[in-house]
This record gives structure tokens, sequence and C-alpha cells, in this order.
């Protein structure tokens, strides 16, 4: 555990402050989670990767954690405006099935990325699970804060003090990705509760005091934040994007709620701390889930890349930063993970020693420690840790100590890796293992016979099928990646 204070930027504050638990030995955390109505793509990815690691560097601080990513499994619309369809509902339509085994098939397989990521385990509480609750939240803030029209109850942005100030984008004319809504009295007003449009049947709707219909997408996360953390809590985190809209909206759920003031003090806003990690920019638009075809983890794979790949090259980049991604950028970071466990394959057999650290390990610990409690700047800690690994003439076990504490924070699972795990099959690829160990067997045998024409060959078929050859090199071949 490092000395240093942890120091982390507040989005509300847009300031660096110290992090002070609200409740004494505890980090209690908050992360905006997926609409499961489709796959996620590695840009969504990377807000679990920076939360994550938040997560370690609190545990690694001494906290005991408690961290929910909630499920988005109804009310979330085609756009961040209150008009256009459920994206639950309209997936369920699209593929003929229901909207529950929509939610139940995609959060199954964001709950697999995560694992694959090595994001340790969460609470993912459901917003379906919290309707009741929704429904008498609502009707807690409805008399002071909220209106009903055709459409549904609406917030009034008006009636809280300091809304918008998370994003700073207030104007005359209100946030401008918002459009008008029939019957609103603010274009930054937003739902509370959606009714069902009369002639039609949703999937997903229940009763309330407004209305047959489904609840807001901003409620879920004040209402489960609340049940589950209490008010106020340590960490409230999500992408750049929930910066403009959706969690200034929650925060003026919360301030109705608590019956609180204005944002001068952030515990006002339901929790002391937000941050957001920044875009994930891949300049062909292969990005969004609009685009069809889009990049998710799945495809990293198919294409030979183990998922840790996408962790380490998350890593290489401060959370704040917009990070691009390339090919040749995965390519790049799954070469330095690779070089990483190779060094770390050494001390496998080694026995952690706890408590101990040579003298030689201090100015790697001092650094890491210090980049971390620098707001997390792991793109630096990544290089203490490759400064550690480099620590000769030590006894092994302390090294192994002092590498596994790293870890701990960065999440790659070192020593949980080999080589060889890395060396993951292009879904392309024109041969199994197998068969790539047969024919290097049969070249070994042509060398071992002086036919080094036979031994030629066989590597530049083994090359020309995708796979390259490495003499000297204990593991053998790898497969060659574009």
């Amino acid at each position: 555990m490092s000395e240093a204070p942890l120091k982390l930027f507040n989005s509300l504050t847009r300031s660096i402050e110290e992090f002070v638990p609200v409740h004494a030995g505890e980090a209690r955390v908050y992360s905006c989670g997926p609409t499961v109505y489709n796959y996620q793509h590695i840009g969504n990815m990377r807000a679990y990767v920076f939360a994550d690691t938040l997560g370690r560097t609190l545990q690694w601080k001494g906290l005991k954690l408690t961290h929910v990513i909630n499920i988005t499994d109804v009310g979330h619309l085609t756009s961040d405006a209150d008009e256009g369809e459920d994206k639950m509902e309209k997936m369920a339509a699209r593929q003929g099935k229901s909207a529950w085994d929509i939610a139940k098939f995609y959060q199954e397989d964001f709950e697999r990325d995560l694992a694959r990521l090595n994001v340790q385990p969460k609470i993912h509480p459901r917003a379906t699970e919290y309707v009741e609750e929704m429904i008498a939240w609502g009707k807690q803030v409805a008399d002071k804060h909220c209106y009903e029209c055709d459409t549904g109850l609406y917030f009034d942005v008006t009636t809280v003090e300091d809304y918008g100030r998370l994003a700073r984008a207030v104007t005359e004319d209100g946030e401008g990705r918002i459009d008008t809504v029939e019957g609103k009295r603010n274009a930054a007003d937003f739902a509370i509760w959606r009714k069902t449009p009369a002639g039609e049947t949703r999937q997903m709707e229940w009763d309330s005091p407004w209305g047959k219909g489904a609840p807001g997408w901003h409620l879920e996360c004040s209402v489960m934040g609340e049940k589950l953390l209490g008010f106020p809590f340590d960490i409230h985190t999500g992408g750049i994007d929930h910066r403009e809209i959706h969690h200034p909206n929650e925060i003026a759920q919360n301030q109705a709620f608590c019956g609180c003031g204005g944002l001068s003090d952030a515990a006002n806003s339901g929790a002391r701390i937000w941050m957001h990690n920044n875009f994930l920019v891949e300049r062909s638009g292969k990005m969004s889930k609009s685009s069809g075809e889009f990049l998710r983890l799945q495809l990293l794979l198919d294409k030979g890349f183990h998922p840790l790949a996408y962790r380490m090259m998350c890593l290489q980049a401060h959370y704040r930063s917009e990070l691009e991604f390339s090919w040749d950028g995965l390519l790049a970071a799954l070469t330095r993970l690779k070089r990483i466990v190779m060094i770390a394959e050494r001390l496998a057999d080694a026995e952690p020693v706890e408590g101990a650290v040579h003298q030689k390990f201090a100015p790697a610990l001092e650094k890491f420690g210090a980049a971390i409690s620098d707001d997390l700047n792991t793109a630096v800690a990544l290089t203490a840790l490759e400064d550690a690994l480099a620590v000769k003439k030590v006894d092994q076990g302390i090294k192994r100590s002092v590498i596994e504490q790293m870890d701990a924070v960065l999440g790659l699972g070192i020593f949980g890796l080999t080589r060889a795990d890395l060396r993951v099959a292009p879904k392309d690829a024109q041969l199994t293992e197998a068969e790539v160990d047969e024919a290097l067997a049969r070249r070994k045998a042509a060398r071992a016979e002086k036919d080094f024409a036979l031994s030629d060959k066989i590597r530049d078929e083994l090359a020309a099928k995708g796979v390259d050859v490495m003499d000297g090199d204990p593991l053998g071949w790898d497969w060659k990646l574009g």
C-alpha cells in the first residue's frame, strides 16, 4: 500500500481532490452500466477497465470496496432525448424475441467480456428489479419537482439549484443535444415516467400513478445508487458522454429526493466525486453500434488478440485522455504484455515473500505509488512495473511479491498467464495448433539430418499460412498478426 494520498479528478468541481472516504475504511462506488440491447463495443468496455482500475486502487489503499455496475434492461430510448423507441423493445421486435430474453443474452455476453478483461466481480443490479422503488421515488419528488403531460411525468430542472453544473453546458436554450418534446416546460426537463402511448402495448410496462408505462432512463441510477450504497456515497463513474445529460439529470433527481441544496457541496449530488473516462476513438467509424458490424471484444479475439492486450492498451493512456484505437496500437500493446509475461514466467516457481522489500525495488515502488495516487496515472505505473521486473540479483520471492502488488492494481493477471496463453488463434487460421506442432517436429527432424532445404521449405509454408517460426525461443512459434 502506498503512503501517498490518493488524489482524483472530480468532474463536478473540475479539480483534483484528495480522496477521503465517506465511511471510514470503506469505499462505495457506482458505475453506469450498459444498456443490454446489443453487444458492447470496445469503447464501452474502456469505461469498465477504468472503473475496475479505480476499484483496485481503492483496495490497494486498504479500503473495503463495494462496487455497483447497473444493468439497464428497460427505459433507455434510442436517443438521449425523451423521444424514440425503447432500445430493449426495438431489439426484441427486430429479433422476434422477448425483451427479457434479449436482456438476459446481452447481459451474459457483457459479463463474459468483463471476465475476459480481468475486471473483478461487481454487483450487477438490473433496472427491472427496482421498478417499484422507482415509482416510490417518483411519488416522493413529484409534488415539488415534477409535472405531468400527455407523454408522462417530467422533472422540472428549474426546481433544483445548479442544474447542469456538471456538464458546464447550461444555456438559455437548454442543452443542445435534447430535442423538444411537446408539453415540456423547459428543453432540459426529462422524463421520470413515460406513459405507454394510447393503443400500444409494451412488453415491459407497469402500473403507476401516472398511467401504465415504464421509468425514464435516468431514474434507475438514482434509485439503485441510494438503495445499494446510500447517499452520499464516495464515487460515481461513467463515460464522458454521461457528463452532459445523464449524470446532470441523475444529480437533479438526487437533490430533489434528499431535499439538498446546491452543488457547492458536492455531497448534495449524491456522490462526493464524479469521474469520467474519455472516449476511445476509432477513425473508420466502426465504433458505433449503428454501423452494423462494430468493434467488440470478440472481434479482437477473432483476429488473434488476447483480450488483455486491450486492457494493456487502455492502461497505456490516462483515463481522462482520448485513446485512439488502431490494430497496430493493439499489436504493440500485445507485444508489450508478452515481454512482461516472459519475464514474469521466470518467477513462476518463486514463493512470494510478504512484507519484505529489497532496497533495489524502492525507486520502482515509489514511482508506482506516486503515479497511481496521482489520479490513476497507469501509463507511468506500467513503466514502474517494468522497472521492477528489470531488477536483478535479488531474492526471487521478494521480486514476485513486489510484482504481485503492482499487478493487483493494474489487473493484468501476470502470474496467471504464459506467453502460450497469449497466442490466440485467429478465426481465419489455416492450421490448428496440433498441425503447427507436427510441422515443427518435421522441421526439427530435417534440421537434425542437416536437410536445410526441407527445413526452410517447412518454415516458408508455415509463414505463408500465418505462422512465425521462432528459432531459439522456448515458445517456438506464434501467429503472425496483421
